[in-house]
């Protein structure tokens, strides 16, 4: 959440519309899967049977009479999940490009087999999301309490369909997040395979990390009239990055909300910095973009060529911050300090 998300259209549902869709679900009509497939793959019979309880980071304890099977997720809590072994069967959130091909905030899921109730800001078909049937919403916060892409127009009704769980982002470290997901995974009955060799990777890439504490690191994400430099203790994963030796820019003063400082392209060059990480999500300029940015292109780092990708919202998974580490190392192999 590196920039501002800018709400561009959502969907209302009209009255009827709505009463007709709570009805078919009242009635126990057929769910619109869109051909998903379960939502865990390795739940046990006996425990699909027992009651399911999970404590999410609102504090709120979420209690079923059964294991869920339905699952809806928002695009980064259901790439931390499939990592996991939990098939979600709808997804909300940035999931699918202009071009028909996914999204990469949506990790390793597999968008044929996922119904999309929205891809942009705003964005959530209630009927639809009525008529899956849902067992349970699954999303991250940045802020306590606000589900991540659930509009708030709509928050309530979408409340009321089924139990919702938040794990929260903002003032955590990345291992402290896939851990609380490994949690949610686990109690659903999730298989786990491969987990155990992603978190050797990842570990093993943490390690290296060290090697470049010497190098100055300002991570940002650019927008048409706007330059966001963001504010490391608010990220997970720039928590770890910190907490494994990087040394990254913190801004002197930041917007209200505490998570970036804005600032106009001709102040670009506001912090020194030997590399620079762009943020790569749809919403930010690309980095030929910024280059036509003149302050932005006479930086330092950006002349170097030090300039690389940031995943700004890598999956919280083993898998994710495995492959996220590994090319960030990869990366800052080839940098150096500058004069």
């Amino acid at each position: 959440m590196s920039g501002p998300v800018l709400p561009r259209r959502g969907f209302l549902a009209s009255a009827a519309g709505l009463a007709a869709a709570l009805t078919l679900a009242a009635c126990g009509g057929e769910p619109a899967t869109g051909g998903s497939a379960p939502a865990t793959s390795a739940a046990t019979a006996s425990g699909a049977a027992q009651s399911w309880t999970f404590t999410d980071d609102r504090g709120k304890k979420v209690e079923q009479p059964k294991t869920p099977s339905r699952i809806v997720a928002q695009v980064g809590a259901a790439a931390a999940l499939w990592d996991f072994g939990v098939r979600p069967v709808a997804v909300f959130g940035p999931h699918k490009l202009k071009d028909g091909s996914k999204d990469p905030q949506v990790g390793n899921v597999d968008i044929t087999k996922v119904q999309g109730l929205g891809n942009v800001w705003d964005e959530f078909n209630v009927e639809q999301y009525i008529a899956l049937q849902p067992d349970l919403l699954v999303s991250s916060m940045y802020i306590k309490g606000t589900l991540w892409y659930v509009p708030e127009k709509s928050k309530d009704t979408i409340e009321q369909v089924a139990p919702t769980a938040g794990i929260m982002l903002t003032g955590r470290s990345a291992t402290q997040v896939i851990g609380k997901y490994e949690e949610l995974a686990k109690s659903l009955g999730a298989d786990m395979q491969g987990v155990p060799e992603a978190k050797a990777r990842m570990e093993a890439a943490t390690k290296e990390l060290a090697q470049f504490k010497n190098l100055k690191i300002l991570m940002m994400s650019g927008g048409p009239d706007a330059m966001w430099v963001v504010n490391p203790p608010e990220y997970p994963d720039i928590v770890h990055l910190m907490d494994a030796g990087l040394d990254v820019v913190k801004p002197s003063k930041v917007d209200e909300g505490g998570f970036f400082q804005t600032l106009s392209w001709e102040n670009a060059d506001e912090y020194d910095a030997d590399v620079i990480l762009y943020d790569t999500r749809t919403q930010s300029l690309k980095p030929e973009e910024m280059m036509k940015k003149p302050t932005f292109a006479k930086l330092p780092a950006v002349k170097a060529g030090q300039l690389y990708p940031w995943n700004a919202e890598a999956p919280y998974s083993y898998q994710g911050y495995a492959a996220f580490l590994e090319g960030l190392v990869a990366n800052l192999k080839k940098a150096k300090e500058l004069p």
